[in-house]
């Protein structure tokens, strides 16, 4: 819903000209944030910094799977972005947390809201995929 709270979604009343050239969709900054919060890491590791703050050895061992690499990856990108802060403690040896900023808790509401969407139509989408994979395979026959 837009600021002007109308019944058109602010998506689909914003300006959009067409065609769509690649140079204004990578300057759109909905595509922006989308590249950060799409990839395979960012959701989740906003997602559990709204819990609270976390050293850099909990996150480790709270996702399964993500490389340490990786990690610090995620964490630097979302510090660059403003979204985390990264703190470090005067202690021997050095104590790290990462925390959200306040840019990065307001992103927890359209994340809320996405999350809602998804468990909301969960079955919806996967019959649709089920439907949309049967009607393939009896063309392919």
């Amino acid at each position: 819903m837009s600021d002007r709270h109308t019944d058109v979604p602010t998506v689909l009343a914003a300006e959009l000209p067409l065609p769509v050239k690649p140079s204004e969709h990578e300057a759109c900054p909905v595509t922006d944030v989308l590249r950060r919060v799409g990839d395979k890491w960012s959701v989740l590791v906003v997602v559990l910094l709204g819990r609270g703050p976390r050293r850099f050895g909990e996150l480790n061992r709270d996702i399964e799977n993500i490389s340490q690499r990786m990690l610090t990856r995620t964490l630097r990108a979302l510090e660059r972005d403003y979204l985390v802060t990264r703190t470090v403690y005067p202690t021997v040896p050095a104590t790290v947390e990462y925390g959200l900023t306040d840019l990065g808790r307001t992103l927890l509401v359209p994340l809320s809201a996405l999350t809602d969407w998804a468990i909301a139509h969960r079955h919806d989408i996967e019959a649709a995929r089920y439907r949309y994979d049967r009607s393939r395979e009896a063309v392919a026959e």
